[in-house]
Parts: C-alpha cells; sequence; structure tokens
C-alpha cells in the first residue's frame, strides 16, 4: 500500500484557497501512484476556525467543498479534515473515494487545554470505522484521539487495523516533534500497527504548525519524516502483512481481548482494490532539528505567514543598536528579504555613539532601508507642555517612558503612511516582568520575540551569525543591555542578571511553581521575590500586548490566563 501524507500550509477561513491546495495534492499522490493521501485536521477551513465555527453559513459552506473535494478521489482514498454538522457539530475525516464521500470519522477525544478549546465548538464521536482497500484495513483518528494511551486505537487495532491514520493539527513547541515521535512510537509498538500521522504546517496568528509528519512500522520504527516548518508531500510505502505477522508472534493483544471480553463490531467500508506491483519509492526521512534551529525556523514561518495571510507588504522595525532589535530586524531580513524591512533608529540624547553606529552597521549589513529619526527637540517639546503639570516634581520613570512613547508614535506613524506593518521588538523577560513601556516599546502589529527569553535571545543571535556570516554585529552581542532612556542606564540596575531571571521566570511563569517552592529548590529568595512581584503586576501589560510566535508550552495569551484584578500572591 502506497501512502501519501500531505502536510499542508492552510489559511483560516480561506475555503476556495484550501481546496486548491488540497486539490494539487491530491493530484500530485495520484501521479506518485499513491493508494491514499491524508490531510491535516481541518485542512478544508484551515486549523483553529475558533468561532467561525458559530456560523452556519460557514459550516455549511465547507462542507459543500469538501463535497466538491470528493469528485477529486477517483482512482485514489483522500482523508479531509472538515467540520461536520449532523445534528451537531463534529470535528470530522470525510472518507472521500470514488468521486464521493464514503463515510464521515467523527473525533472522540477533543482537547479542552492550553491553547486548544474544541469543547466550545465540537460534540464528541462515538462510533469507530475501519476502512478496506485491496484486503488492507486502515481507521482514521484526528490528532487526540491518538495521544490517548486506550481507545480509540486499541480498539481498531483489536478490530484488526493494520494501520493507524492519524489528521493533525498539532501545534508546535520546542522539542515538541520528539514527544510525538515518541508517543506514535508506542502506539505503534502497543497496537502492532503501522502508524501514519500527517500535521499542518504554518503560522496562524501566535500558533505556529511545525509538519514533520511521520510514518512508523508495527515496531515503532521510523519509515519517512517530513521536514519541519514547510510544505510536504511525503511518499512512502507499507507492507501490511508485516503487521499481521507481528501480532501473530505477540500476544499481548490476545490477552487485551481476552480482558475485552469480546473484540469490538467496528463497521467496514470498502474504498478501493489493490494497485498491482509498483516500483517502490524511496521514503525520505527529514533529519531532526536542533533546539535553536527549531526556534528560528519557528520565528521566521510565524513572522512570514502572519504579514503573507494578513496582507502586508512590507514591515518596520525599531532599532536601537541593541541585541533585541538586531534579532527582530535580521529574521525579518531573513524572511521577508531587505527589500520588505524598514529599520529606523531613533536616538536621543541618552543614546551613546557606539549604539547609533551599531544601528547603522546592522542595517548596512542587512541591506536594508534605513532612516535615523532623532527624538530630542520632540521630547523637549513634551517637556515644555508638561512643565507646569509637573512643577515640584523630580524627574523619574515618567521621562523615561515619555522617550519610549515618542518612539512609538514615530514608528506607528510611518505604519499608517506606508502600511508597513510595525513589528516590536521585546522580549519574553522583559514581558514577564513589565521592563516595557506600553503605547511605546510595546507598540505595535506583531510581537516577534514575545516568547522568546532574553538568554536565548542572545543565544539565537549568535546562531544566526553562525550561519548567515555575521548579519549581526559582534558589538551588539558584546554589549550589556541597556535601555538607554537615562544616563549610564543598565537593565541589570532595575532587574536581576538574566540568567538568574530567566531561570525563575521558566520556572514560576511555564511550570506554575510557586514563590515559596522556589526558594526551597535552591533559586536566590532575592531574584525570586522581586520576580514573582514584578510578573503579577505587570499582567495588565501583558494583556494589551500584540500577538507574536509561540515557542513554549506555555507562552502568554492563550495559554496563560492569569487574571489582571488578583491578590493571591505566591
Amino acid at each position: 500500500m502506497r501512502l501519501a501524507l500531505a502536510q499542508i500550509n492552510t489559511v483560516v477561513g480561506d475555503l476556495d484557497g484550501n481546496a486548491d491546495k488540497i486539490r494539487r495534492r491530491l493530484a500530485e499522490a495520484k501521479d506518485r501512484k499513491a493508494d491514499l493521501v491524508v490531510f491535516p485536521e481541518l485542512a478544508v477551513t484551515g486549523y483553529p476556525p475558533e468561532d467561525l465555527l458559530l456560523r452556519p453559513s460557514f459550516v455549511q459552506a465547507a462542507q459543500a467543498k469538501a463535497a466538491e473535494l470528493a469528485r477529486e478521489a477517483r482512482g485514489i482514498v483522500a482523508l479531509i479534515g472538515v467540520p461536520w454538522f449532523e445534528r451537531d457539530l463534529y470535528n470530522a475525516c470525510a472518507v472521500c473515494a470514488a468521486g464521493e464521500i464514503k463515510t464521515i470519522y467523527r473525533k472522540r477525544f477533543l482537547p479542552n487545554y492550553g491553547v486548544f478549546d474544541e469543547d466550545r465548538y465540537f460534540a464528541p464521536g462515538s462510533d469507530l470505522v475501519l476502512l478496506e482497500h485491496g484486503g488492507t484495513l486502515f481507521a482514521p483518528t484526528i490528532c487526540e484521539d491518538m495521544w490517548q494511551p486506550g481507545p480509540p486505537a486499541t480498539e481498531l487495532a483489536l478490530a484488526g487495523a493494520q494501520l493507524l491514520v492519524n489528521l493533525s493539527a498539532s501545534p508546535f513547541h520546542v522539542l515538541r516533534d520528539r514527544e510525538r515521535e515518541e508517543m506514535f512510537a508506542t502506539r505503534a509498538r502497543d497496537n502492532s500497527c503501522f502508524v501514519a500521522f500527517c500535521n499542518a504546517v504554518g503560522g496562524q496568528d501566535e500558533l505556529i504548525f511545525d509538519g514533520n509528519s511521520l510514518l512508523l512500522d508495527e515496531e515503532g520504527h521510523v519509515l519517512a519524516r517530513g521536514p519541519g516548518f514547510e510544505e510536504a508531500l511525503l511518499i512512502a510505502d507499507i507492507e501490511p502483512a508485516d503487521a499481521v505477522g507481528r501480532r501473530l508472534r505477540d500476544v499481548r493483544r490476545r490477552s487485551l481481548a481476552r480482558d475485552r471480553g469480546e473484540i469490538p463490531e467496528v463497521p467496514v467500508v470498502h474504498v478501493g482494490s489493490s494497485r498491482g506491483p509498483r516500483a517502490p519509492v524511496e521514503p525520505v526521512v527529514a533529519p531532526r532539528l536542533d533546539e535553536l534551529e527549531q526556534m528560528r525556523l519557528a520565528l521566521e514561518l510565524g513572522l512570514c505567514d502572519y504579514v503573507n495571510k494578513n496582507g502586508f507588504g512590507e514591515v518596520v522595525v525599531g532599532v536601537s543598536g541593541g541585541i533585541d532589535s538586531a534579532l527582530t530586524a535580521a529574521l525579518a531580513v531573513e524572511t521577508l528579504g531587505p527589500e520588505r524591512v524598514h529599520c529606523v533608529s531613533m536616538p536621543s540624547r541618552y543614546s551613546s555613539p557606539e549604539t547609533r553606529a551599531d544601528a547603522r552597521a546592522l542595517a548596512e549589513n542587512l541591506g536594508v532601508d534605513f532612516r535615523e529619526l532623532p527624538i530630542d527637540e520632540i521630547y523637549d517639546a513634551h517637556e515644555r507642555a508638561l512643565h507646569e503639570s509637573f512643577a515640584g516634581r523630580e524627574t523619574d520613570l515618567t521621562e523615561e517612558n515619555l522617550q519610549a512613547r515618542i518612539r512609538g508614535v514615530l514608528l506607528m506613524a510611518l505604519s499608517n503612511k506606508f502600511g508597513w506593518l510595525l513589528v516590536a521588538t521585546g522580549n519574553k523577560s522583559e514581558l514577564s516582568v513589565g521592563y516595557a513601556t506600553l503605547y511605546g516599546d510595546m507598540a505595535g502589529g506583531f510581537a516577534l520575540l514575545k516568547d522568546v527569553f532574553k538568554t536565548d535571545v542572545f543565544r539565537l543571535a549568535e546562531h544566526l551569525n553562525a550561519a548567515r556570516r555575521d548579519l549581526i554585529p559582534q558589538s551588539i552581542i558584546d554589549r550589556a543591555p541597556s535601555a538607554e532612556l537615562r544616563e549610564n542606564q543598565l537593565d541589570e540596575d532595575s532587574l536581576p542578571p538574566y540568567p538568574a531571571l530567566d531561570k525563575v521566570l521558566a520556572a514560576y511563569v511555564e511550570q506554575d511553581r510557586s514563590a515559596e517552592e522556589l526558594s526551597a529548590d535552591g533559586f536566590d529568595p532575592d531574584v525570586v521575590e522581586r520576580a514573582v512581584a514584578m510578573i503579577d503586576r505587570a499582567e495588565y501589560k501583558r494583556r494589551q500586548a500584540p500577538p507574536g510566535v509561540r515557542l513554549r508550552q506555555k507562552a502568554f495569551g492563550r495559554d496563560r490566563r492569569t487574571p489582571i484584578t488578583n491578590r493571591w500572591r505566591g
């Protein structure tokens, strides 16, 4: 049996565009003489369609589009993800063969944690289905169905499935591909089944889908692996009899069947006949990517899709001569090309000659449009306007924030005038503790580094330079971080050192460890106390931050939902 796994980059709500992608990959799979082509979860609508699913017209249009696509499935079986309404709404797989939808499989387990809200939209399915093609029995499942250690995988295997197929839209976080591969290998071994996993790829608002589709044999060995962060059609052959042979040798399934009392009754739908002998194909096993390369590619894909899917032509980045803006600008150029990126330096009286020179050198390295807009005169005008109101009060954080907000105004003016998307440059460490100015450096339409800790900003800059021949001047990487909003200012005047701070942030924000637990675990109690107090106070700022790429298991936004008005401390 020849399988084709089509990891495609869909756009939520673009039913026509998504259908065109499905048609092209379906035709390619037929040209490659595949028996079965698999598409990701909710491929017709894009994932996640969120409250579009509450609109009957949207669901009806998606079902009609699935029926159109089914007419293309002649001489091949296609499994296509689509929302399906039949007395209730289901996250479903349309089984298409012989020019029609033969049957519908409805997702059984609906995730409702982290970034998922499927209980809000869908009813859980209960019925299973086996598909028979040329004597081979295989079964569709959808995403979370296979993350469960028991049914439906065990029920389908007991009923005779030799291949379990999983349509998925599994969001990325760093090293998520390892977790999925380990889990699917366990399912394959435990059920003596081949396992095919077809994942979505692309950026959708803050979520990234990384592809990395898989085909594993009945012993959990990887037969084929799709590339990460790009579209692909993964083609591979399997010999279903291998699964039968392993079951004859492995008695555990018989024990499970005895324990269950009886083999579950699962209807079998005939969907096709064997093509006969074909020249074998050499399956692709794409290499695994290391942590930093995954982060780089996820950031670039997230920015690329946010810009292009939302119709922006170009972007603008405020560059200060610091590491965050340098990395943001470099990634933007890697993603979009230098002709679509504009860098703006906005020096003040506190900007050093070195950072001004580095901002210009960065732009020259990147080959982008560069302009310098000094802000001292604008700042002086604001001081004059506020002089009477501020009379008798000392200079403090207000004046620092005023400079940041002037820069935000200038960048947004350029954005409005030319239609450029303003890409904010703040990182997760700053956003965690509120070391960011509302309507200042937080201004923008997209916050690329929103889920990147400061220590990882430095690592990514070095990684990018190593791969791309020193795009970012080394002096920017070596310089101690500073906002340059007052004389001789350093970030560590206001914050604990970033290496210590980031460890506390990861434990408190991403692992929900309490301050007491962190102190007991050996973290510096002073760093913990300062960091936790700042994190809790800054929630109101984070609610007003632009969307940004999700890299970790718990990012600000959809993952971490902490009340703004909140007196719990610890």
